[in-house]
């Protein structure tokens, strides 16, 4: 659990692993407590989303290079597709399979985007 309190607050898991699968939650751009980060600022919510994913990864021993399925929601495609040469310094190897959706709202106001994940090791 990277954020035990959140989790229970709103009532979800942020990982879960099954053998050699591990399925991770939307990640946002929020502090330990919950609250928004970086708000209005994309490229920052993007560096800070993958932060999180990169120590949910980690804590079960998996990399980015073990993703096989990465979701992205946003609400601002075309921001995103500016933003996405970042994902580069990511996947260094390859990029996984994945669906990319524009979305009219997340979880709060604040979010511009959300990523999921599934790994395989």
């Amino acid at each position: 659990m990277l954020r035990p309190d959140v989790e229970k607050a709103y009532g979800y898991t942020h990982a879960v692993k099954i053998g050699r699968h591990l399925t991770v939650s939307g990640a946002v751009s929020m502090d330990d407590q919950g609250n928004p980060t970086a708000v209005g600022d994309m490229s920052q919510q993007i560096i800070n989303v993958y932060a999180d994913l990169e120590k949910v990864l980690g804590h079960y021993g998996y990399t980015f290079d073990d993703v096989m399925v990465e979701n992205v929601f946003t609400r601002d495609m075309a921001n995103f597709l500016e933003l996405s040469s970042y994902r580069n310094s990511i996947y260094t190897k390859q990029f996984p399979t994945g669906t990319w959706v524009q979305v009219d709202s997340l979880a709060l106001p604040e979010f511009m985007i959300e990523i999921e994940l599934e790994a395989y090791r």
